[in-house]
């Protein structure tokens, strides 16, 4: 879906005002909000890159949960 946005110089308008203008345009045609969403999008990570986050997060958690029987580690609230 493709949405030309189009602004022409009024008489003597200035720059900055054209510029002003063409932006609320752009912005009311959901221009910036759709170029911010791809621009700021995130790729899926792979099967294994999860794999050793899941890792490293259960590793974790098994070390706390040793340090807290020990009684060297407190319980967050």
């Amino acid at each position: 879906m493709i949405i030309n946005v189009e602004v022409t110089k009024q008489g003597t308008e200035t720059p900055a005002s054209l510029i002003r203008r063409f932006s609320k345009k752009m912005q009311g045609a959901g221009i910036v909000k759709k170029v911010r969403k791809i621009r700021y999008a995130k790729r899926d990570q792979s099967p294994l890159t999860r794999k050793k986050r899941a890792l490293k997060r259960i590793a974790r958690f098994t070390e706390r949960e040793r340090l807290r029987k020990l009684g060297k580690a407190e319980l967050k609230k």
